[in-house]
Order: C-alpha cells, then sequence, then structure tokens
C-alpha cells in the first residue's frame, strides 16, 4: 500500500529527471550539429562533430571574455561569502548573548526580501561609491546578497555539531577561536560545502543583477554574454553556436555539482539533523 501511494509521486519525479536528461542532451547534441540537421534531425546524434560551432561561440560570440570575468567574480565573491559567513553562523548558533535571536531574525529577513526591489538603491549606493559598472562592484553586491541565506544555512550545521567537542578544547586550552579553527570548522567541512556549491551554482547563472550593474559589454558576465550572443544568432540563423554557447554555460555547473554532490547531500543531511 505504502509503495502504491508513492507511486504517482516516484513516476512524477522520474518523468521530470528524464525530460531534463533529454534536455541537456538535446542542447549538447545541437552544439556539435550544422544547421540543417538541428532543425531536422531532432534527437538523432550529429553525423559529424563540428567543433566549430564552440569556436564561434568562444571568439566570435566573445564567450571566451565573458566566462573569465564570470570565473573571477563567481570564484572571489563565493571565497568572500564564506569568510564572512562561516564565523557569523559559527557564533549564532553555540555562542549565547543578549539580541542574538534578533540578529538571526534580521538575516532570516534578509533572505526574504526580493531582489528586484534593491535594484534603485544598489544602483545608488555603487554609483555614489564609483563602482558602478564593475566587475568590483557587482562581486561586492554578489557578496551582499547571499550572506543573510549562507549564514541561515551554515547555523543549521553548527547547531547540529556535539557540544561535548568544543567543551574539551576549552577545557584543553584553546581559545575561542582555535576551537572554531581546528575544531568545529573541520567538523563542518560538509556543510561549507553545500553553501559553496549553491552560491557557486546561483552566482554563476545570476542574470538580473549583472544586467543592472554591468553597462560595458568587456564589463559582461556569461549569462549576459549568452543573452548578447542569442540576440546576433537571430539574425545569422547560427543555431548550433548558440546551443554551443549554452553548453559552455551549463557545463561548470554540471561538474561543480557532480564532482562535489557527496559532500552536499552529506551536509544537507548533517544539517537537517541536530
Amino acid at each position: 500500500m505504502t509503495l502504491l501511494r508513492r507511486l504517482p509521486a516516484y513516476i512524477a519525479i522520474w518523468a521530470w529527471v528524464a525530460f531534463t536528461v533529454a534536455a541537456i542532451l538535446w542542447v549538447v547534441m545541437s552544439a556539435f550539429k550544422s544547421k540543417r540537421e538541428v532543425l531536422r534531425s531532432g534527437l538523432k546524434p550529429p553525423a559529424e562533430l563540428r567543433w566549430e560551432n564552440f569556436e564561434t561561440a568562444w571568439t566570435i560570440g566573445r564567450l571566451g571574455e565573458f566566462f573569465s570575468n564570470s570565473v573571477v567574480i563567481v570564484c572571489l565573491s563565493v571565497l568572500l561569502i564564506l569568510v564572512v559567513s562561516t564565523p557569523a553562523a559559527y557564533v549564532l548558533s553555540r555562542a549565547k548573548f543578549r539580541g542574538r535571536e534578533s540578529l538571526t531574525n534580521l538575516f532570516v529577513i534578509g533572505m526574504g526580501i526580493p531582489i528586484p526591489m534593491l535594484f534603485i538603491p544598489i544602483f545608488g549606493i555603487l554609483a555614489w561609491l564609483r563602482l558602478s559598472d564593475s566587475l568590483t562592484g557587482l562581486t561586492i553586491v554578489f557578496v551582499a546578497i547571499s550572506i543573510p541565506f549562507t549564514v541561515y544555512l551554515l547555523t543549521g550545521f553548527f547547531a547540529s555539531l556535539p557540544s561535548e567537542l568544543e567543551a574539551a578544547s576549552l577545557l584543553d586550552g584553546c581559545s575561542d577561536f582555535q576551537t572554531f579553527r581546528y575544531v568545529m570548522l573541520p567538523m563542518a567541512m560538509p556543510g561549507v560545502a553545500t553553501a559553496a556549491i549553491l552560491n557557486f551554482i546561483w552566482l554563476w547563472n545570476e542574470y538580473q543583477l549583472s544586467l543592472v550593474i554591468l553597462n560595458s559589454p568587456e564589463n559582461r558576465t556569461l549569462p549576459l554574454g549568452l543573452y548578447s550572443l542569442q540576440n546576433a544568432m537571430q539574425y545569422t540563423s547560427d543555431w548550433p553556436g548558440l546551443f554551443a554557447g549554452v553548453t559552455i554555460v551549463i557545463i561548470p555547473t554540471i561538474l561543480v555539482y557532480a564532482v562535489l554532490s557527496e559532500k552536499m547531500i552529506s551536509g544537507m543531511t548533517m544539517g537537517a539533523v541536530k
């Protein structure tokens, strides 16, 4: 009976998985086809691998330049997010001080603010700081926007760790920072890896903030570059080049998730149980 009740859910999940995998395979295979094959062959594999489609997207579409911008911005942003959020989450989850719950609720409120409502304040602040239309300004915005979610996520991971090890390290003479650095942080690495993966995937595909902040073509990130490539390919009908650009965008996120998915799943499991 239990299996029969769950059968519709299983069917829906596997149908969605099959649709997603088929869509990704179609995009990747189309990236290696000719224009005629894209319109006529459907899900059939390409008769010949046309690597020149990727060369067109990488050079003529300038995705190589935009790829470098995205790598620098996203990697630096994720690093700064973890540097700021990890100690904050540890203090909020383990320390006891007046106003801790109010401060934690402040981060939760920050998660609920719609990003479009922040466009005008962010643009005004960056213009005042003379950081508009710059990769530095976009990095600062990425870090600021991502901190509430990351702190909230890591607070659950640190709260799930056993307090006996923390007490033992304090009895051995460790300072609060040493306890965090050498005892608690290594145990929370699955959670930190989870936060890094989720932030990387979101920032790598982020489009709205980049569109508002960046104006110069040389400062575009990969999603903005893909949008400009789409507009260009509509006039040339070079659909294989467009699919090659889409493949360039989605492959890094797939690789990151495939390599670190085990740590992510273990981290989410650890954070779910106190």
